[in-house]
Formats: structure tokens, C-alpha cells, sequence
């Protein structure tokens, strides 16, 4: 059962053994097959390709002027590279041990790629947040990428080897308790599972410090700080005639009306917007149908993003005043598709919204998808169609920084990030016979443990290779943005 190359990976049918004995069964024969010691090894491919042709093969499908950007915030340290280098990690994955138990899979279950938003009920969440690379893939890959993040974040912040022992083997044994408690749950209790903001206080509050509650941009105990809920949203100016406009901040924030002055790339994108209403719910259709779009901007995101296709899009309802912000983004390929095969869905848009519906206990109600036209200037039988999904912008959502954040409240951080991947896990695995397989010890914890400290190793080694082609001039990087 242990990955030796690209693979298929397809959801299992729970309908073909519903029996939860014979499903729990089916875990423990995993575990003869693929002991969980086995987890530890990280060994590479002998022909594993050069991390930086990698993203040079990534750059070919991006916007190239925005290319420096992304390499400089890779370079900032290990573990932003580490961000950013999700292509080479999923190669390096499909030859780990696996039991062959698919779930969706996030594909960069990083531990900046969790954070806090709101449901649609008004209600603050702690969930994952980014669904880019999210395809159905053998569940110890996500699992593998959160523990070696937290090893990298560790050194990153100068922790202990105890210390960083400890992070991760709790975050991973959360993951193993919070999955076999999700093993014992009926199928609607796993899907209305959720970490609400009254668990994030329960597990923050006592033992984050003032300094570390501002470090995590807001007072946890508040649901309604002044302007949270506009938080990260571009700044809007009016002009002379009142309506509403995004204010230019480059690179990052650009008007499309500055990189398109003849109005060719806006009515695209005005395409795009109406286009994208056909994967809503009718009631949801209504709503947003309610809105006009008001004016557009090219956005830089992330780390990993940079370079993709990325627009905001500003568009007003009842007046002025009434506003709603929209991020269309392009969608290529998962980076998981050539280890665990790809995509059954017919476009890249819907692969990453229908991985965040069923990943997600609260899923943002403008989610959507749209198949696009070709870049303006760009003849059809040149470049294809692009995919695109669409979602609301920054609906009260903010990342929990992790940059000198104590070790114990690291600790406790990496903890929920391993709860809520079960959770998320759960939703489309065999949660019973991954509970079975990860079994009552901690051996399983143990085995991730070493593997995160070797990968780090290796990751440094990349971050090195990395850093010494932006100094050769091989790879252009621009820091500070």
C-alpha cells in the first residue's frame, strides 16, 4: 500500500461496506500492510527533479511580470519558501507511505493556509482557507505537509528540538484523537461539526499574552471589532461624480483600467461575474444579481498564488455605500494531479469549489466557478480558456500569525489545526478505518515526528538551492512587497 508513483485517487463508496466493524476491519489490516513506523521514512526519488526548475515550470503559465514578487516572499525565510515550493512537497510525498485511504485533500495543508472567517450565519470560524490544490489524494499527504510546516516554523522561531518534538506530535496526536471521536459520530454529526469561536477561546484565550493577542490581529473574545469585517479589503476612493472606485497600490493592487486602458480586459471580467451565476444556488443567484459591478483590480495574493490570474472585483447594491468585493482567481491544476491522477470534474474552477464544500463546515455563500474567455490579444488557437472560481473577498477572515508566537501557544495553535484537518478529512474518507489504522498509541504521532524533522532538513537544503539561483540571477526576486 505504500505510494511508488502517480496513482489515481478516488473517494471511496461507504455504501460498498457500511458494516462499521468491517470498515474499522479494512484499518487494521492497513496497519500490518503499513506499519505505522513506516510513516517516518522520507525517502526521495532518486531522479527527484531540481526545486527550482519546478518553479520555473510553474512560471510558464503565470503572469511573468509578477514572478519577482513571489520569489521574494519565498525567500524571506524556510518556511515561507516552503509555502511556495507545495509542487516539489507533493512529489516528494507520492513516495511516502500510504495505506491507500483517499480523502479530499486540501494539497497544502500548511499551517498559514488555516484560519478565521465567518459562516454565512454570522458565526466566526476556524477552518481552512485555501483550496487551490485540493484534489482527492491518500490522507497522510495533508497530514505530512501540516507536521513539516510546524518543524520548519519551529526552527524558524528558534524552538527547542523538544519544543519542536512537541508541537508536532501534538498537533498530529490531535489529528489521530479527533478522528478515531469522529470514527464513533453518525454521518450528519461529522458534516455539522465545527470549531466556533467559543472554542477558539477556550483553547487561545488563557494563554495568549497581549502582545501575542495583537500578533493574532484581533481580541478573540470580540466578534465585532470596528472594521473587522472590512479587514484586508482594498482601499476605495470616490471620484468626482460619486461613485465608488478601488485605490491603486502596486504592484499589488492594480485598476484594471491601468493595465487595460481601452476597456477590453473589464467587460471580460464583466463576462466573467455574470458568467460565474450559473453555479450558484437560485436564491444565491438572486442576491448577488442584486449587485453591479462598480470597478476592477488585478490583486496579488499569498505566496504560492502569486503570479496566477488574481482580480477583486468592487460591486455596490442598494447605493453607494452598500458594497460587496469579490476575488475571481485563476485555477490551473492541482499540484497533487500528476502524483494521484487528475481531476474527475470537468474544470479546475469547480475541482477547488467543490473540494472546499465538502472540506469546509461553513463555506462562503458566493462560491462559485466559470470557465473564461482567452486573454485579451491572445488569439483562441494560441492560449486555452482559462478556469476561474470566484468568492467573497475577505468576509471576516484574518490569518492567525504565527511569527514569534510562543512555543506553548504555537503548540496549541498546531493542536487546532490538527482537529480541524480531521474534521475536514472526515467529511470524505473512511474516517473509521483511518481511526482504526492510527490506533490508541501515539505511535503514529511518533512516526510523523521524524518524518517532519527529516523533511525540514531537506527543506532547507531546497531553501538553499533556492536562495543561491535568486543570487545567480537565475531566478528574479523583488522583496518588501
Amino acid at each position: 500500500m505504500t505510494s511508488t508513483g502517480p496513482a489515481v485517487a478516488r473517494l471511496v463508496d461507504l455504501a460498498v461496506v457500511r458494516d462499521p466493524a468491517q470498515r474499522a476491519e479494512l484499518g487494521k489490516a492497513a496497519r500490518r500492510a503499513v506499519p505505522r513506523e513506516a510513516q517516518a521514512h522520507c525517502d526521495l526519488r532518486r531522479d527527484r527533479p531540481d526545486p527550482v526548475s519546478l518553479l520555473e515550470r510553474q512560471a510558464a503559465t503565470r503572469v511573468s511580470e509578477l514572478l519577482p514578487i513571489r520569489y521574494g516572499r519565498m525567500l524571506a525565510s524556510p518556511l515561507a519558501y516552503l509555502r511556495g515550493a507545495a509542487l516539489a512537497m507533493a512529489g516528494d510525498l507520492a513516495g511516502t507511505a500510504a495505506t491507500g485511504f483517499a480523502v479530499q485533500a486540501c494539497g497544502d495543508a500548511h499551517l498559514g493556509n488555516f484560519g478565521i472567517f465567518a459562516s454565512p450565519e454570522r458565526r466566526l470560524v476556524f477552518d481552512i482557507n485555501d483550496f487551490d490544490e485540493t484534489l482527492p489524494a491518500p490522507w497522510e499527504w495533508d497530514i505530512k505537509r501540516l507536521a513539516a510546516s510546524l518543524e520548519v516554523a519551529g526552527r524558524t522561531s528558534g524552538y527547542s528540538g523538544k519544543q519542536r518534538r512537541r508541537l508536532v506530535r501534538e498537533a498530529v496526536g490531535q489529528y489521530r484523537l479527533e478522528m478515531r471521536r469522529l470514527a464513533g459520530l453518525g454521518n450528519l454529526d461529522v458534516w455539522y461539526s465545527r470549531g466556533e469561536l467559543d472554542e477558539l477561546q477556550r483553547r487561545f484565550r488563557a494563554i495568549l499574552t497581549r502582545r501575542e493577542r495583537e500578533l493574532a490581529a484581533a481580541d478573540l473574545a470580540s466578534t465585532g471589532l470596528a472594521g473587522e469585517e472590512l479587514h484586508g479589503l482594498p482601499a476605495t476612493s470616490r471620484r468626482a461624480d460619486g461613485l465608488p472606485r478601488i485605490t491603486a497600490a502596486a504592484p499589488l493592487i492594480v485598476p484594471v483600467a491601468e493595465l487595460d486602458p481601452d476597456g477590453a480586459k473589464a467587460a471580460e471580467l464583466s463576462r466573467i461575474v455574470s458568467g460565474y451565476h450559473a453555479s450558484l444556488e437560485p436564491e444565491r443567484r438572486y442576491l448577488v444579481s442584486q449587485f453591479a459591478a462598480a470597478d476592477m483590480a488585478r490583486k496579488v495574493a499569498g505566496v504560492g498564488s502569486v503570479g496566477l490570474r488574481c482580480w477583486v472585483i468592487l460591486l455596490s447594491g442598494r447605493d453607494r455605500d452598500d458594497q460587496l468585493f469579490l476575488q475571481l482567481k485563476e485555477a490551473q491544476p492541482s499540484v497533487l494531479s500528476e502524483f494521484a491522477g487528475a481531476s474527475a470534474l470537468p474544470t479546475q474552477g469547480q475541482r477547488v469549489v467543490t473540494g472546499q464544500r465538502i472540506m469546509q463546515a461553513a463555506t462562503d455563500m458566493f462560491l462559485g466557478w466559470y470557465r473564461g474567455d482567452v486573454d485579451h490579444g491572445a488569439a483562441a488557437s494560441d492560449e486555452p480558456a482559462r478556469d476561474y472560481y470566484v468568492r467573497q473577498l475577505r468576509d471576516w477572515k484574518f490569518t492567525i500569525s504565527t511569527a514569534q508566537m510562543a512555543a506553548e501557544t504555537m503548540r496549541s495553535y498546531g493542536a487546532l489545526c490538527g482537529r480541524t484537518l480531521a474534521r475536514a478529512h472526515a467529511r470524505s474518507g473512511d474516517r473509521i478505518a483511518i481511526g482504526a489504522y492510527l490506533g490508541g498509541s501515539a505511535a503514529f504521532e511518533t512516526a510523523i515526528g521524524e518524518y517532519a524533522a527529516a523533511y525540514a532538513d531537506q527543506n532547507e537544503r531546497d531553501y538553499a538551492t533556492f536562495s543561491a539561483a535568486v543570487k545567480k540571477g537565475r531566478l528574479p526576486a523583488q522583496t518588501g512587497v
